[in-house]
C-alpha cells in the first residue's frame, strides 16, 4: 500500500532519508519534523498498522511525510527494505541515510545504511547488543562487569531462588521493560510462561522477542539508575546528556521508569567524570564507532555497571530533554546530522560535527555543557477502561512539553509491559531545580488525572 506524495515543491536535489516505522508509529512526527527543518524528504516505510488504526494512521503520516509505503504485514523484513530502496533508486531519488527508533528494526537500519554507503554499526553488532545474555557474560569475562547471567530454565530458576542472593529476570532480546522484574521466592515457571505467551501474542511487541521468547536470570545490580545519551562518530564518543532515574517502580511484570532529572542530582563532578570515562571505555571495548546510544547503567559504591546498551535514541522524552538542556537540537536531529555528515560530499562536514558536539557535550571532568536542567515524568496506564483523563493545574512550574497519549474510552489490556498514558517535561535552570524539584516531584505525581471505569 502506497500513499501519494504529500508535497511536490520540495527540494529534490537535497534528497531524503528513509524512516523505518513499526505499525505506523516510532516517533514519526518528530523524525519528519527534523527532516523538514533540514529541507529533506521523509520516505516512510512502515509495517501494517493495527486494524484499529487503519486507515487514519496512514492518512495522518501521509499528510506530513513526502511518501508513505506500508507493507501488508505487521513486521518489516529485510526484503521490504531492499525492495523499497531499489524502487527509490529506480525513480532517481537520492536517499542519504536510514533511521529508525524501533529497536526491533535497528539491524534493518544498519543493513540499509550499508547498502547506501553510510557509516553505521554493522548488523551483527546490533544483534549482539540485543543479546543481553551474551553481552552480560562477555563483559564479565573482560572484567567490565561483576555480574553474570544464565539462561532461565525451570532448573536454573529453582537454583537461583535457593541461592540466597538477589537476582533479576528479563527477556534475552526484549524491548522496553516488557517482562523485566526482580526474582522472588514466589516467582514460578508458570509466571515466566504466562509472560512469554503474552509477548508472543502482543501485536506490537511480538517481533522484538523472537519466536521462543527466551529469558535470562542475572545478578541483581544495586545502586541508583542513570542513562547516558551518546553520539559516536568515527570512534569519538560525545555524551550530550546524563539522566538520573529519580523514580523507578519494580512491579511483578515490568520495571517502570517514572521520572528522570538531568544533570544527575545525586552525583558530583568526580563521579560523573568516572562515568564518562567508563562510557568511552565500554564503547571502545565493544567497537561501537558510529551511532546514537542510550546506555542504561547503575552506580554503586563508586562503580558503574551496564544494564543495557541500546543502539538508538532513548524513549519517553529523552530527545526533547536533550534539546532543552543543550539549547541546540533534539537527539533525533543530532542523530540525523551524524548520518548526513558521515556520508556527505563535504570532507570537512564530520570535523564540523565533532566541534559542534564538543560544545554541547559533557567535559571530561564531568562539567555539564550549560546551566540548564530538565525534569520529566512519565505516566503509565493501568489495566482497565479509561473513563476520564485530563491535565491537572496545581503545579509549582508549568511543563514545556505536554503529551497525553490516551483518551477516554481507551482500554488497557496488559500489565507486563509499559503502556504510556502521557508525559510532561519541565525546563529549569540549575538554581531553579535546586529550589523547585522536591515540590515538583511531589506535585507532578498527579499532574495527569485519570479515572478508570469500575
Amino acid at each position: 500500500m502506497s500513499h501519494p506524495t504529500a508535497f511536490e515543491d520540495g527540494p529534490a536535489d537535497e534528497g531524503g532519508v528513509l524512516l523505518l516505522s513499526h505499525v505506523g508509529f516510532s516517533f514519526l512526527e518528530d523524525l519528519i519534523g527534523a527532516l523538514d527543518t533540514r529541507r529533506l524528504k521523509a520516505f516512510v516505510l512502515t509495517s501494517l498498522p493495527l486494524p484499529e488504526h487503519l486507515p487514519q494512521r496512514l492518512d495522518d503520516v501521509a499528510a506530513k511525510a513526502h511518501e508513505v509505503r506500508s507493507t501488508d504485514h505487521h513486521v518489516l523484513t529485510r526484503a521490504d527494505v531492499e525492495q523499497y530502496l531499489a524502487e527509490l533508486r529506480r525513480r532517481g531519488e537520492r536517499v542519504r541515510g536510514c533511521v529508525t527508533v524501533w529497536e526491533g528494526y535497528r539491524h534493518l537500519m544498519a543493513h540499509a545504511n550499508a547498502l547506501l554507503g553510510v557509516p553505521d554499526l554493522a548488523q551483527d553488532q546490533v544483534l549482539a547488543l540485543r543479546d543481553k545474555l551474551a553481552l552480560r557474560n562477555g563483559l564479565a569475562d573482560a572484567g567490565l562487569s561483576r555480574a553474570r547471567a544464565a539462561a532461565l530454565t525451570p532448573e536454573s530458576l529453582a537454583a537461583h531462588q535457593a541461592g540466597g542472593r538477589r537476582h533479576f529476570v528479563k527477556p534475552v532480546s526484549g524491548i522496553a521493560s516488557f517482562g523485566t522484574f526482580p526474582l522472588t521466592a514466589g516467582t514460578t515457571w508458570g509466571d515466566i510462561e504466562r509472560i512469554a505467551e503474552e509477548a508472543r501474542q502482543d501485536p506490537v511487541y511480538a517481533s522484538a522477542f523472537g519466536a521462543d521468547v527466551p529469558f535470562l536470570v542475572e545478578d541483581y545490580l544495586p545502586g541508583r539508575e542513570f542513562s547516558f545519551e551518546v553520539l559516536a562518530a568515527d570512534g569519538a564518543a560525545h555524551v550530550v546528556a546524563v539522566h538520573e532515574k529519580c523514580e523507578v517502580t519494580e512491579t511483578a511484570g515490568a520495571v517502570l521508569e517514572n521520572a528522570c532529572v538531568s544533570p544527575p542530582e545525586s552525583l558530583g563532578a568526580v563521579e560523573l567524570a568516572g562515568g564518562l570515562a567508563w562510557v568511552r571505555g565500554l564503547l571502545a571495548h565493544l567497537d561501537l564507532r558510529w551511532g546514537c546510544f542510550h546506555l542504561e547503567a547503575r552506580h554503586h559504591e563508586g562503580r558503574w555497571e551496564l544494564i543495557e546498551a541500546n543502539p538508538r535514541v532513548g524513549g519517553a522524552l529523552i530527545s526533547h530533554s536533550v534539546k532543552a538542556l543543550t539549547g541546540a537540537d533534539d537527539l533525533l536531529g543530532l542523530w540525523i546530522d551524524l548520518l548526513l555528515a558521515a556520508a556527505g560530499p563535504d570532507p570537512d562536514a564530520l570535523d564540523r560535527y565533532h566541534r559542534r558536539l564538543r560544545e554541547i557535550s559533557y567535559a571530561p571532568d564531568g562539567a555539564p555543557p550549560s546551566d540548564r536542567a530538565t525534569f520529566f515524568r512519565v505516566f503509565f496506564a493501568e489495566r482497565g477502561l479509561i473513563a476520564r483523563i485530563g491535565l491537572g493545574t496545581d503545579l509549582p512550574a508549568q511543563p514545556v512539553v505536554t503529551q497525553i497519549l490516551l483518551k477516554e474510552g481507551d482500554r488497557v489490556a496488559s500489565d507486563v509491559r509499559e503502556v504510556f498514558l502521557g508525559q510532561l517535561l519541565w525546563s529549569l535552570t540549575l538554581d531553579e531545580r535546586e529550589r523547585l524539584l522536591p515540590d515538583l516531584m511531589r506535585a507532578s505525581q498527579n499532574a495527569i488525572e485519570v479515572h478508570y471505569e469500575t
